[in-house]
């Protein structure tokens, strides 16, 4: 698989992710230059030329590919991404956008097509790849308590439900938690909620996993 099509993918999940809430031009700018884009014609600049209403288009654009994260299973992926690719996207066609980059695929309606209709083509097509690759839906939503961010999944082991280590890590502790609160109190022993006051913390807990 392409180095580029998993770099797509993440981009669109982080790109979501802002768009899903407040985004500004700047905020959306910041996630597509992370990610080595550049305006029309290779524009360099902060904004990448791009305006408040591309900012808008985007934003309905995330929805539907928000949508992709979140399927329930491999066959309501697959339908969503055929229903933008065949809504949205024009024959595959490589391009260097007159030289000012490397060769590359696009299937939006031309080199410089709106910011948000190359959000969406971009995105879609890299999905399907991923989806193709894998047999499963490309991606998820964050199953950590409190987050709700996509992610893109190009891992070729088992599906992730996380977006970071970090959150894997939180749920993991929170889970440990929860369970030892619950479980009934042994010989000797004081429930758990009854010997950490609100506010204590709680004794270390291991979250690496297995060692091997």
């Amino acid at each position: 698989m392409l180095r580029s099509t998993r770099n797509t993918a993440d981009r669109a999940a982080e790109l979501v992710a802002v768009l899903q809430g407040a985004p500004t031009v700047e905020s959306v700018s910041e996630v597509l230059r992370a990610y080595g884009e550049r305006g029309p014609g290779g524009d360099t600049d902060l904004a990448l030329g791009l305006t408040d209403g591309d900012v808008a288009a985007m934003r309905g654009a995330a929805a539907r590919l928000r949508e992709v994260f979140a399927a329930g299973d491999l066959d309501e992926a697959a339908g969503m991404l055929n229903r933008i690719l065949a809504e949205s996207a024009r024959p595959p066609r490589l391009t260097t956008h007159h030289g000012t980059a490397d060769w590359h695929l696009h299937a939006d309606g031309e080199d410089d097509a709106p910011w948000a209709e190359w959000f969406l083509v971009s995105s879609a097509l890299a999905l399907a790849m991923l989806l193709a690759e894998h047999r499963r839906v490309p991606g998820g939503i964050c199953a950590a308590p409190g987050c709700d961010r996509p992610f893109a999944d190009s891992s070729p082991g088992s599906p992730r439900r996380f977006c970071s280590p970090r959150c894997a890590t939180r749920a993991r502790v929170a889970g440990h938690r929860t369970r030892r609160a619950v479980r009934p109190a042994g010989p000797g022993e004081r429930r758990e909620t009854e010997a950490h006051p609100p506010g204590e913390p709680l004794e270390p807990v291991d979250v690496r996993g297995p060692r091997p």
